[in-house]
């Protein structure tokens, strides 16, 4: 049988509140429950920052101030229901970004998502479900670290 994977993107959103960084995180209601960053698939003959920007608009509806594309890809394999869903797929592929977003009223997909919370670092790190959710906020922070 051929594995497929579903190309897609995370989206590590975070905003500056003085010397704080805060990170979106998203409560995942369809397929699993726990809490998440925006991420999605790529659609067909959508490029990488087009799905970036699409998924942040669709799940968040914040003004992007700034992407960073980490050149850092990963997999994961879907759970039972998300290979129903997704007929032809066993996991998803990802490619790691990091968006700063600007103040708003954040307006999200009641389908996919029952709530959100801007942390911190350390609190967003226990609340994600996902050893690889995890390693991608690490990088994320490491990197805004630096500037």
């Amino acid at each position: 049988m051929n594995k497929r994977y579903r190309p897609a993107i995370f989206a590590v959103v975070y905003k500056r509140s003085g010397n704080k960084t805060l990170y979106l995180l998203l409560k995942r209601k369809l397929h699993w429950t726990g809490w998440e960053f925006p991420k999605g698939g790529i659609e067909k003959g959508e490029k990488e920052i087009g799905a970036v920007k699409r998924e942040i608009k669709e799940e968040t509806s914040l003004k992007i101030l700034k992407i960073t594309n980490y050149r850092i890809k990963g997999r994961y394999t879907y759970n039972r229901v998300c290979k129903r869903d997704r007929p032809g797929f066993v996991g998803q592929t990802y490619s790691l970004y990091s968006a700063e977003v600007g103040e708003g009223k954040i307006k999200f997909d009641k389908i996919e998502h029952s709530a959100f919370k801007w942390v911190e670092f350390d609190k967003a790190l226990r609340m994600l479900k996902w050893p690889s959710q995890r390693k991608c906020l690490r990088i994320v922070e490491k990197s805004l670290k630096h500037f």
